[in-house]
Protein backbone atom coordinates (compact mmCIF):
# COMPACT_ATOMS: atom_id res chain seq x y z
CA UNK A 1 0.00 0.00 0.00
CA UNK A 2 1.09 3.50 -0.90
CA UNK A 3 1.88 6.45 1.86
CA UNK A 4 -0.04 8.42 -0.77
CA UNK A 5 -3.29 6.21 -0.35
CA UNK A 6 -3.89 8.21 2.62
CA UNK A 7 -5.35 12.15 2.17
CA UNK A 8 -4.24 14.23 4.93
CA UNK A 9 -6.14 17.71 5.20
CA UNK A 10 -7.05 20.27 8.32
CA UNK A 11 -10.27 21.24 6.49
CA UNK A 12 -13.01 19.65 9.06
CA UNK A 13 -15.77 20.22 6.07
CA UNK A 14 -13.48 18.33 3.52
CA UNK A 15 -12.81 15.49 5.85
CA UNK A 16 -16.05 15.22 6.73
CA UNK A 17 -17.74 15.03 3.41
CA UNK A 18 -15.64 12.49 2.92
CA UNK A 19 -15.20 10.60 6.35
CA UNK A 20 -18.72 11.33 7.73
CA UNK A 21 -20.76 8.49 6.29
CA UNK A 22 -18.16 5.99 7.06
CA UNK A 23 -17.94 7.30 10.96
CA UNK A 24 -21.26 7.15 11.51
CA UNK A 25 -21.78 3.57 10.05
CA UNK A 26 -20.20 2.34 13.10
CA UNK A 27 -21.39 5.24 15.96
CA UNK A 28 -20.00 2.99 19.06
CA UNK A 29 -16.12 2.33 17.62
CA UNK A 30 -16.05 5.59 16.26
CA UNK A 31 -17.78 7.56 19.38
CA UNK A 32 -14.72 9.61 19.86
CA UNK A 33 -13.87 11.10 16.44
CA UNK A 34 -17.27 11.47 15.76
CA UNK A 35 -18.08 13.51 18.94
CA UNK A 36 -14.51 15.14 18.24
CA UNK A 37 -15.55 16.49 15.01
CA UNK A 38 -18.85 17.45 16.41
CA UNK A 39 -17.39 19.48 18.81
CA UNK A 40 -15.02 20.96 16.70
CA UNK A 41 -17.64 22.14 13.77
CA UNK A 42 -19.89 24.13 17.00
CA UNK A 43 -17.00 25.43 18.96
CA UNK A 44 -13.82 26.38 16.83
CA UNK A 45 -10.85 24.40 15.55
CA UNK A 46 -9.37 25.40 18.38
CA UNK A 47 -11.18 24.19 21.01
CA UNK A 48 -9.01 21.24 22.09
CA UNK A 49 -5.76 23.68 21.96
CA UNK A 50 -3.77 26.31 19.70
CA UNK A 51 -2.16 23.98 17.56
CA UNK A 52 -3.98 23.09 14.25
CA UNK A 53 -5.67 20.14 14.14
CA UNK A 54 -5.27 17.22 11.03
CA UNK A 55 -7.66 14.62 9.89
CA UNK A 56 -6.81 11.79 7.42
CA UNK A 57 -9.15 9.14 5.30
CA UNK A 58 -7.77 5.99 3.27
CA UNK A 59 -9.70 5.04 0.63
CA UNK A 60 -10.52 2.51 -1.65
CA UNK A 61 -9.96 2.58 -5.16
CA UNK A 62 -13.71 3.16 -5.79
CA UNK A 63 -13.32 5.75 -3.06
CA UNK A 64 -14.98 4.16 -0.26
CA UNK A 65 -13.51 5.08 2.86
CA UNK A 66 -11.30 2.20 4.89
CA UNK A 67 -9.95 3.92 8.06
CA UNK A 68 -9.86 7.81 9.15
CA UNK A 69 -7.45 9.72 11.69
CA UNK A 70 -7.86 12.91 13.28
CA UNK A 71 -5.24 14.87 15.89
CA UNK A 72 -6.15 17.91 17.99
CA UNK A 73 -3.42 19.71 19.63
CA UNK A 74 -1.96 19.06 22.27
CA UNK A 75 -3.75 15.43 21.90
CA UNK A 76 -2.09 12.36 20.58
CA UNK A 77 -3.46 10.69 17.20
CA UNK A 78 -6.99 9.17 16.97
CA UNK A 79 -7.17 6.07 15.05
CA UNK A 80 -10.09 4.16 13.52
CA UNK A 81 -9.27 0.29 13.24
CA UNK A 82 -6.28 -0.40 10.83
CA UNK A 83 -4.89 -3.33 9.32
CA UNK A 84 -0.39 -3.64 9.75
CA UNK A 85 -0.22 -2.97 6.22
CA UNK A 86 -2.07 0.27 6.60
CA UNK A 87 -0.75 1.31 10.09
CA UNK A 88 2.80 0.93 7.69
CA UNK A 89 1.33 3.13 4.73
CA UNK A 90 0.19 5.70 7.04
CA UNK A 91 3.55 6.07 9.56
CA UNK A 92 5.62 6.49 6.47
CA UNK A 93 3.12 9.09 5.05
CA UNK A 94 3.47 11.19 9.01
CA UNK A 95 7.06 10.62 9.45
CA UNK A 96 8.02 11.51 5.79
CA UNK A 97 5.32 15.02 6.44
CA UNK A 98 7.59 15.54 10.04
CA UNK A 99 4.87 15.05 12.01
CA UNK A 100 5.30 14.62 15.55
CA UNK A 101 2.84 13.69 18.24
CA UNK A 102 2.35 12.10 21.79
CA UNK A 103 0.45 9.33 21.72
CA UNK A 104 -2.24 7.40 19.50
CA UNK A 105 -5.34 6.08 20.44
CA UNK A 106 -6.87 3.12 18.73
CA UNK A 107 -8.90 -0.17 18.84
CA UNK A 108 -6.24 -2.80 20.70
CA UNK A 109 -4.76 -4.27 17.89
CA UNK A 110 -4.72 -1.25 15.59
CA UNK A 111 -2.99 1.01 18.03
CA UNK A 112 -0.09 -1.73 18.51
CA UNK A 113 -0.01 -1.78 14.72
CA UNK A 114 0.76 1.68 14.28
CA UNK A 115 3.09 1.94 17.44
CA UNK A 116 5.23 -0.46 16.29
CA UNK A 117 5.52 1.11 12.83
CA UNK A 118 5.67 4.33 13.99
CA UNK A 119 9.30 2.95 16.00
CA UNK A 120 10.21 1.37 12.77
CA UNK A 121 9.75 4.66 10.99
CA UNK A 122 11.25 7.71 13.20
CA UNK A 123 13.08 5.26 16.30
CA UNK A 124 10.89 6.71 19.13
CA UNK A 125 10.14 4.14 21.41
CA UNK A 126 6.53 3.45 22.29
CA UNK A 127 4.93 1.55 25.56
CA UNK A 128 1.24 1.05 26.64
CA UNK A 129 0.11 4.34 28.30
CA UNK A 130 -3.20 3.10 28.83
CA UNK A 131 -5.75 0.14 28.46
CA UNK A 132 -9.28 1.23 27.88
CA UNK A 133 -12.63 -1.09 27.55
CA UNK A 134 -15.65 0.58 25.44
CA UNK A 135 -18.54 -0.42 27.13
CA UNK A 136 -22.37 0.09 25.49
CA UNK A 137 -25.33 0.11 27.51
CA UNK A 138 -28.01 -2.98 27.72
CA UNK A 139 -30.69 -2.87 30.22
CA UNK A 140 -30.11 -0.22 33.05
CA UNK A 141 -29.59 -1.44 36.83
CA UNK A 142 -30.03 1.71 38.84
CA UNK A 143 -28.13 0.64 42.20
CA UNK A 144 -30.70 0.11 45.43
CA UNK A 145 -30.47 0.87 47.85
CA UNK A 146 -29.71 4.37 46.34
CA UNK A 147 -27.45 6.53 48.36
CA UNK A 148 -28.67 9.74 50.20
CA UNK A 149 -28.78 12.65 47.57
CA UNK A 150 -30.62 13.48 44.35
CA UNK A 151 -29.30 14.20 40.67
CA UNK A 152 -29.67 17.75 39.28
CA UNK A 153 -28.43 19.09 35.78
CA UNK A 154 -25.48 21.78 36.34
CA UNK A 155 -26.46 25.28 35.62
CA UNK A 156 -23.87 28.61 35.44
CA UNK A 157 -24.00 29.34 38.79
CA UNK A 158 -21.92 25.35 39.19
CA UNK A 159 -18.95 26.48 36.24
CA UNK A 160 -16.45 27.15 38.88
CA UNK A 161 -17.21 24.20 40.87
CA UNK A 162 -17.25 22.12 37.29
CA UNK A 163 -13.85 24.04 36.73
CA UNK A 164 -12.16 22.88 39.97
CA UNK A 165 -13.23 19.00 38.71
CA UNK A 166 -12.09 18.55 35.62
CA UNK A 167 -8.90 19.48 37.00
CA UNK A 168 -8.94 17.35 39.72
CA UNK A 169 -10.25 14.61 37.33
CA UNK A 170 -7.87 15.21 35.08
CA UNK A 171 -4.97 14.54 37.30
CA UNK A 172 -7.01 11.87 39.00
CA UNK A 173 -6.48 9.87 35.30
CA UNK A 174 -3.38 10.86 34.51
CA UNK A 175 -4.13 13.68 32.10
CA UNK A 176 -2.22 16.12 34.79
CA UNK A 177 -2.80 20.04 34.21
CA UNK A 178 -2.72 22.11 31.04
CA UNK A 179 -5.92 22.13 29.17
CA UNK A 180 -7.82 24.96 30.06
CA UNK A 181 -11.19 23.55 31.57
CA UNK A 182 -13.30 27.09 30.71
CA UNK A 183 -14.15 26.10 26.69
CA UNK A 184 -15.23 22.61 28.08
CA UNK A 185 -17.34 24.16 31.22
CA UNK A 186 -18.95 26.22 29.22
CA UNK A 187 -19.99 23.99 26.53
CA UNK A 188 -21.29 20.92 28.20
CA UNK A 189 -23.44 23.73 30.21
CA UNK A 190 -24.59 25.13 26.99
CA UNK A 191 -27.03 22.03 26.74
CA UNK A 192 -27.43 20.31 30.23
CA UNK A 193 -24.09 17.92 29.56
CA UNK A 194 -23.20 17.57 33.05
CA UNK A 195 -25.57 16.20 36.10
CA UNK A 196 -24.68 16.81 39.47
CA UNK A 197 -25.39 14.47 42.56
CA UNK A 198 -26.15 16.45 45.23
CA UNK A 199 -26.87 16.06 48.95
CA UNK A 200 -30.23 17.23 50.73
CA UNK A 201 -28.56 20.53 51.41
CA UNK A 202 -27.47 21.16 48.09
CA UNK A 203 -23.94 20.15 48.41
CA UNK A 204 -22.54 18.28 45.13
CA UNK A 205 -21.10 15.23 45.77
CA UNK A 206 -20.39 14.01 42.26
CA UNK A 207 -20.76 14.67 38.49
CA UNK A 208 -21.12 12.97 35.41
CA UNK A 209 -21.46 14.31 31.82
CA UNK A 210 -22.74 13.04 28.90
CA UNK A 211 -21.80 14.26 24.68
CA UNK A 212 -24.05 15.36 22.70
CA UNK A 213 -26.31 12.86 20.73
CA UNK A 214 -24.33 12.22 17.02
CA UNK A 215 -25.06 9.70 15.28
CA UNK A 216 -27.94 7.78 18.00
CA UNK A 217 -24.79 7.49 20.27
CA UNK A 218 -24.07 9.49 23.22
CA UNK A 219 -21.33 9.11 25.61
CA UNK A 220 -20.96 9.31 29.28
CA UNK A 221 -17.56 11.59 30.35
CA UNK A 222 -16.44 12.50 32.61
CA UNK A 223 -17.65 10.68 36.00
CA UNK A 224 -15.81 11.79 39.08
CA UNK A 225 -16.29 12.16 42.81
CA UNK A 226 -13.61 14.02 45.22
CA UNK A 227 -11.44 11.40 46.77
CA UNK A 228 -13.14 12.08 50.32
CA UNK A 229 -16.47 11.20 49.21
CA UNK A 230 -15.60 7.84 47.38
CA UNK A 231 -17.03 4.44 48.23
CA UNK A 232 -20.51 5.82 48.94
CA UNK A 233 -22.21 4.91 45.62
CA UNK A 234 -22.50 8.81 44.39
CA UNK A 235 -20.51 7.70 41.39
CA UNK A 236 -23.04 5.22 40.49
CA UNK A 237 -25.97 6.90 41.00
CA UNK A 238 -25.60 9.77 38.76
CA UNK A 239 -24.20 7.73 36.03
CA UNK A 240 -27.29 5.88 36.47
CA UNK A 241 -29.26 8.93 36.32
CA UNK A 242 -27.10 10.38 33.16
CA UNK A 243 -28.11 7.03 31.52
CA UNK A 244 -31.69 7.08 32.21
CA UNK A 245 -31.51 10.55 30.69
CA UNK A 246 -29.78 9.71 27.03
CA UNK A 247 -32.12 7.06 26.81
CA UNK A 248 -35.10 9.12 27.52
CA UNK A 249 -34.14 11.69 25.19
CA UNK A 250 -33.79 9.37 22.31
CA UNK A 251 -29.74 7.80 22.13
CA UNK A 252 -29.76 4.69 20.55
CA UNK A 253 -26.56 3.78 21.93
CA UNK A 254 -25.04 4.79 25.44
CA UNK A 255 -21.23 4.24 25.95
CA UNK A 256 -18.90 4.73 28.07
CA UNK A 257 -14.85 4.42 28.39
CA UNK A 258 -13.24 2.60 31.46
CA UNK A 259 -9.56 2.49 32.61
CA UNK A 260 -8.82 -1.33 32.67
CA UNK A 261 -6.14 -0.83 35.56
CA UNK A 262 -9.08 0.57 37.62
CA UNK A 263 -11.21 -3.06 38.68
CA UNK A 264 -14.04 -0.64 40.64
CA UNK A 265 -15.01 0.95 37.76
CA UNK A 266 -15.39 -1.94 35.63
CA UNK A 267 -17.44 -3.71 38.00
CA UNK A 268 -19.57 -0.62 38.52
CA UNK A 269 -20.19 -0.17 35.16
CA UNK A 270 -21.15 -3.66 34.55
CA UNK A 271 -23.36 -3.72 37.60
CA UNK A 272 -25.47 -0.89 35.85
CA UNK A 273 -26.06 -2.59 32.93
CA UNK A 274 -22.99 -1.79 30.49
CA UNK A 275 -21.65 -4.37 28.61
CA UNK A 276 -18.03 -4.68 26.91
CA UNK A 277 -18.11 -3.71 22.83
CA UNK A 278 -14.24 -3.68 22.53
CA UNK A 279 -10.47 -3.00 24.02
CA UNK A 280 -8.86 -0.01 23.23
CA UNK A 281 -5.32 1.11 23.59
CA UNK A 282 -2.93 4.05 24.05
CA UNK A 283 0.23 4.18 22.98
CA UNK A 284 3.15 7.09 24.31
CA UNK A 285 6.20 7.72 22.30
CA UNK A 286 9.42 9.02 23.82
CA UNK A 287 11.64 11.44 22.32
Amino acid sequence: MHPESWQLTDDLDDFLARAGGFLRSRPAPHTVPLTVTDTLRRHGLHYYGSGPPLFGTLAAPDGTVLAALTRTPPHGLCLTAVTPEQAEALAERLAGLGHRFPEVSAERDSAAAFAAAWRRRTGREATVHRRRRLYRLGELTPPEPAPEGRPRVAGPVDRALLLRWFGEFAQAVGEGPGRDAGPWADARLSYGGITLWEAADGTPLAMAGATREIAGQVRVAPVYTPAALRGRGYAGAVTAEVSRAARAAGAAEILLFTDLANPTSNALYQRLGYREVADFAVWAFGD
